[in-house]
């Protein structure tokens, strides 16, 4: 089970990724980034369960926290440009 959950990771991330670099305006590539992090904090997660090891937990809090500040600084930065 936690191979196939890293096998839809994986597509996912590929998809984010390619959306990432073709990307047509700034908007789509940040919620491309935005997205490959929440990729990321599940694939932790599933990490976490795989090896039943809470301190796993930890890394994706902390991880959630700067993407969520992260994309609050580029949102703000979208805003004041006017993109």
């Amino acid at each position: 089970m936690i191979v196939a959950t890293f096998v839809l990771l994986s597509c996912a991330a590929a998809l984010f990724a390619y959306r990432a670099v073709r990307g047509p305006s700034i908007v789509d590539r940040v919620v491309a980034v935005d997205g490959l992090v929440i990729i990321a904090i599940g694939a932790i997660a599933a990490d976490a369960v795989r090896y039943d090891d809470a301190r796993f937990a930890d890394a994706a809090i902390l991880l959630a926290i700067i993407a969520f500040v992260g994309t609050g600084i580029v949102a703000r930065f979208i805003e004041r440009r006017g993109g």
